[in-house]
């Protein structure tokens, strides 16, 4: 808190903005400083204020053993002074006698006799006040339920009672009742008891969270588990990261333990690090770890203890060390309340939940499906089923293996090379003596080449072109000129592709690689003894600068160089039999067509390509080659034969190592297919396993932009807690945690999460995030459109609040970045929206300001109408003229609400055929008769206009549009 309130006022104010705070340190704090500032005024009204407000941060902050200080202190005020406390006042430190019964329950430490003690004391305040006693003994059962003794004559008492004012909220009481049941293992009853509360029907502050909690594992015992995956995403997210809600984190834990879902628990487990040192309830904690344990041991189960979890501050934990931790506190809490309980309560239902079996091998709970694998270190390239490399194949046969397959292109030599570096880079390496071998610089010098070739594959140009280049010179060191040129080669097109500082226009690219062409036809032509394989691989080299070359330039007078190359590259490969090179002439004489913006010819070479590719091989440039033809048949706007030969390739892939038949392509293209094909939950998928692939190979801006793409469509969707968790998981990634991901990718991956949040209708969450998002575009000089959307936005939340002083500030900040970039629907229905708001919220109050908005959204209008902007939707005088109308209705201003709404009525003009056209005007007719009928109370005139209307809208078809007019013109006859 900067400065101590000076004022009772202040003091207010400054409750009411802890009051907004999450519950934390952040706010406990603060609400103890209050505190401190409240005894010094000497007035007891503000200092029972801010001991509430202490109290409720220590509640749920879970900090047990501090709230029942706090209302002792509260409740010898009222002992002292109860006229101090009005009707509400006293109805709250009533309400609040159990939540220190709640408390008192979470401290093995305190005596069961004072828990007892208390309940009594609870009782004779209610009958001395004359409250009813169903909230005692609705605590009384609690207490029994906690103690697992005596439960059924407890619940029995509470049950049969008639609520009272002071009873627990009707979402909790439903959450005991459904426990109750549960308990007595009747899923069934229980899951009928919760539904007003899993439905939404009911709810406070800590449900439908809690329930939620507790309902997953019988959802899925009776069978419901798409209801268990919908209620796991929204509910976690209520409870992530909330110290007065770990409990219910560990039970969401323990759900993906059960569900096959290991690694997303790991993931969930990371996230809610800060709940091992920041939860002071002993009680809370042990719900916390047990479900931690149920997790730890499932993956313990599967042998992989080793893997890294997020565990207790101060040191790095595996799955198994955590485990080991976890145990022994679990076990020390539940010895402590079974001692203070006088019972086996708390060992018995830890021992139970253990014990439990997973309910599902798997259970796709999100859109980012990870293994546990994915948590453990990259593995080495693995050789694919067909030609698998055995473990303990003899050195010298490996080499030439890996030499063979390498000649031929084939993708198994990957896993061979690989296997080599590991064995060379060995201390106790020894070369075979071997002539076939060749020598040590030999094999050193292959093993740069694949090197060069994998960072070639990832875009690392200039790493690619240094390791080609120390290839070159080692082949040469070995004697061996025919691979060198073909190492030098690779390094000259790999060193054209590196991009300038400032990046390069396609002018200097082209004429990169044209010096680099000219360049590998000289080390061509110069080299000597090459075997056929190399002169091929060089024709390829010169045959694919020349395509790059028409790439960057889109220059037809680059088409025919290309082709004439590919002619030398293809007949060469035919007469030696070297398919691999043959094919890949073929699939650069296709692309080189769609370049050229021949997509039939390019079709026609692919359809000639693959009877022979199906028969002679090779096998493995198939899912390429399909992948290609269903990129074509794309852009013939072909969507079901491009899904049909993308689908065949990304099958054939699956045989072959992971990059070979570029899955991560496939899946992406077959995502645009379905797009076309109206099968949207299907290109999601496609979607995001292509970001997953993209991931794994590291190409994680890639990944994050396709995740994103994911995420908005799965918004628009109306799958909007698949949208939250996806991003959720994203935005927790170290390196975005850590500002090591591009800047503004992340911005678009948390403006997206905003918006999921608002439609998910949580308001508060999304205009958090968006405010924060509209501090930071504030820096962004380079793109202030970007902020005068972010920010626009950000208004129009704060206005849905109610804190229309921020709302204005946020669309002060849209404005001026609309004055350097115009966003003019974007502002203008900011503004418009404001006012609407204010006008509602605040009726003739908010008048004045609302009417300010409309000023500047007129202002916009104009300088739209003066650049010659064309809006998308209705006309910006069109809309303003119909939110006047609106903003004087709500102000109780109706004369000149109709003179507005007559305005935009002109505007608009008579409906036509167009449903949206006739629908906005309908809604101008009603709202217009409304004013005029109702509140200005003429319905005569009011009649004309809205029958004139419903004849229109019927005449043209608009019955749908009609039916609202129909309905308030009968209504106004009924009241004649």
């Amino acid at each position: 808190m900067p400065t101590a309130p000076q004022t009772t006022d202040e003091l207010y104010q400054a409750l009411q903005e802890n009051d907004r705070l999450p519950y934390g340190r952040i706010r406990t704090v603060t609400a103890e400083e209050l505190v401190d500032a409240a005894e010094r005024f000497d007035e007891p009204v503000p200092l029972i204020h801010a001991l509430l407000e202490l109290q409720e941060a220590y509640t749920y902050g879970s900090e047990p053993r501090k709230s029942p200080v706090v209302f002792a202190r509260l409740l010898a005020l009222f002992d002292e002074q109860p006229d101090i406390f009005d009707a509400r006042l006293r109805h709250t430190l009533f309400w609040r006698f159990k939540w220190v019964a709640n408390a008192l329950r979470q401290l093995p430490e305190m005596p069961l006799a004072s828990l007892r003690q208390w309940l009594t004391e609870m009782g004779e305040r209610y009958e001395k006040e004359g409250f009813g006693l169903q909230p005692y003994y609705g605590q009384a059962y609690q207490l029994a339920a906690h103690l697992g003794k005596d439960t059924t004559p407890a619940y029995e008492l509470w049950a049969g009672r008639t609520r009272t004012p002071l009873s627990d909220c009707e979402a909790c009481e439903i959450c005991e009742r459904a426990l109750y049941h549960l308990v007595a293992g009747d899923d069934e009853r229980a899951l009928r008891a919760w539904e007003p509360v899993l439905a939404g029907t009911e709810s406070c502050k800590e449900e439908p969270a809690r329930s939620v909690s507790y309902a997953l594992l019988p959802l899925l015992r009776t069978g419901r588990t798409d209801e268990a995956r919908r209620l796991h995403l929204a509910g976690y997210r209520s409870c992530r990261r909330n110290t007065s809600m770990s409990g219910e984190v560990g039970r969401h834990l323990e759900f993906c333990a059960l569900t096959g879902n290991e690694a997303r628990g790991l993931e969930l487990l990371a996230e809610n690090r800060s709940l091992f040192d920041e939860v002071d309830s002993p009680l809370s904690q042990f719900d916390f770890l047990t479900g931690v344990e149920v997790l730890l041991q499932r993956i313990e189960v599967l042998g992989r203890g080793d893997l890294p979890a997020a565990g207790f501050a101060g040191r790095a934990w595996t799955v198994s060390g955590l485990r080991a931790e976890v145990r022994d506190r679990a076990d020390d809490l539940a010895a402590r309340f079974d001692a203070r309980n006088e019972t086996t309560a708390h060992t018995d239902r830890r021992a139970a939940r253990l014990e439990r079996a997973p309910l599902l091998d798997a259970l796709e709970l999100t859109l980012r499906t990870r293994s546990l694998d994915d948590r453990a270190p990259a593995a080495p390239v693995a050789p694919s089923a067909r030609t698998a490399v055995e473990p303990e194949k003899a050195l010298p046969e490996l080499i030439l293996q890996a030499r063979a397959l390498d000649e031929q292109g084939h993708p198994d030599a990957q896993a061979c090379w690989a296997q080599l570096r590991i064995r060379v880079a060995t201390p106790d390496y020894a070369h075979p003596d071997d002539p076939s071998v060749g020598s040590l610089v030999r094999l050193r010098a292959d093993l740069l080449d694949d090197e060069a070739s994998r960072a070639g594959e990832k875009d690392a140009f200039e790493d690619c072109a240094a390791l080609h280049e120390e290839a070159a010179g080692l082949y040469d060191h070995g004697g061996l000129p025919g691979q060198a040129a073909v190492a030098r080669a690779c390094a000259v097109l790999a060193a054209a592709e590196i991009p300038g500082e400032d990046g390069e226009g396609p002018e200097r690219r082209a004429a990169a690689l044209t010096a680099a062409h000219a360049s590998i036809v000289g080390l061509h032509e110069d080299a000597a003894a090459l075997a056929p394989y190399q002169e091929a691989r060089l024709l390829r080299l010169r045959a694919t600068a020349l395509g790059l070359r028409l790439q960057a330039s889109g220059s037809q007078d680059h088409v025919a160089p290309v082709f004439a190359e590919l002619e030398l590259l293809h007949t060469f490969a035919a007469r030696h039999g070297i398919r691999g090179q043959v094919s890949g002439a073929r699939m650069l004489g296709a692309t080189t067509h769609a370049l050229s913006g021949d997509l039939p010819a390019a079709i026609t070479e692919v359809d000639t390509l693959l009877p022979g590719l199906r028969e002679e091989g090779p096998a493995w440039h198939l899912p390429r080659v399909l992948g290609l033809r269903g990129r074509l048949l794309l852009g013939l706007q072909d969507a079901e034969a491009a899904h049909a030969s993308l689908s065949e390739g990304l099958r054939l892939a699956a045989d072959w190592p992971a990059g070979t038949g570029d899955a991560t392509r496939l899946h992406s293209d077959l995502a645009e297919a379905c797009m076309h094909l109206g099968r949207p939950e299907e290109a999601l998928r496609h979607l995001t396993r292509s970001a997953e692939l993209d991931l794994r190979d590291g190409n994680r801006t890639d990944a994050f932009c396709t995740y994103s793409n994911a995420a908005q469509l799965s918004l628009d969707l109306g799958r909007v807690e698949d949208c939250i968790a996806l991003l959720d998981s994203l935005l927790g990634e170290p390196d975005v945690v850590a500002g090591e991901l591009d800047d503004r990718l992340v911005a678009q991956l948390r403006l997206t999460r905003a918006r999921a949040l608002r439609a998910g209708e949580d308001v508060k969450a999304a205009t958090v995030e968006l405010v924060e998002l509209a501090a930071l575009s504030a820096t962004w000089d380079d793109d202030p459109g970007s902020h005068a959307m972010i920010a626009a936005e950000a208004a129009v939340l704060l206005g849905e609040s109610g804190d229309f002083d921020r709302a204005g500030e946020a669309a002060a900040q849209a404005l001026a970045a609309h004055a350097r970039a115009p966003r003019y629907e974007q502002i203008s229905n900011c503004l418009r929206e404001i006012a609407r708001l204010q006008a509602q919220r605040q009726g003739p109050d908010g008048l004045a300001g609302a009417l300010a908005r409309l000023a500047d959204a007129g202002r916009i209008a104009e300088e739209a109408q003066a650049a010659g902007y064309e809006t998308h939707g209705r006309g910006l005088e069109t809309a303003l003229a119909y939110e006047h109308g609106r903003v004087h209705a709500y102000a109780g201003e109706y004369e000149d609400a109709l003179i507005a709404l007559d305005k935009a009525l002109a505007l608009l003009g008579e409906p036509g055929a167009e449903e949206e056209r006739a629908a906005e005007w309908a809604e101008c007719v009603r709202l217009a008769g409304a004013v005029e009928g109702i509140y200005l109370e003429r319905p005569a005139p009011a009649l004309l206009r809205l029958d004139a209307a419903i004849s229109r809208l019927s005449a043209l078809g608009h019955t749908e549009e009609a039916e609202p007019l129909t309905a308030l013109a009968a209504r106004l006859r009924d009241e004649e």
